[in-house]
């Protein structure tokens, strides 16, 4: 069950996506934009760290470093 606070918060967004006519696409690109901004900020980083790369080298996974030059 979602709280009355949450309810509220989706009701004001459809709300404002219904009224303004488009405007909603740029804040939410600049939202997404500046979510993605920070995590790649925190990515570079971490990567400066003692044992950073290997932290998201294991974090993620990821097997061919070759498509990811910084981290190697």
């Amino acid at each position: 069950m979602m709280d009355k606070q949450r309810e509220e918060q989706i009701d004001r967004w459809a709300k404002y996506v219904r009224e303004s006519n488009g405007e909603w696409k740029k804040a939410h690109t600049e939202f997404i934009n500046a979510q993605f901004e920070k995590s790649n900020a925190f990515y570079r980083r971490l990567a400066l760290q003692p044992g950073g790369k290997e932290k998201i080298i294991r974090l993620f996974g990821i097997k061919n470093l070759e498509a990811l030059p910084f981290l190697v």
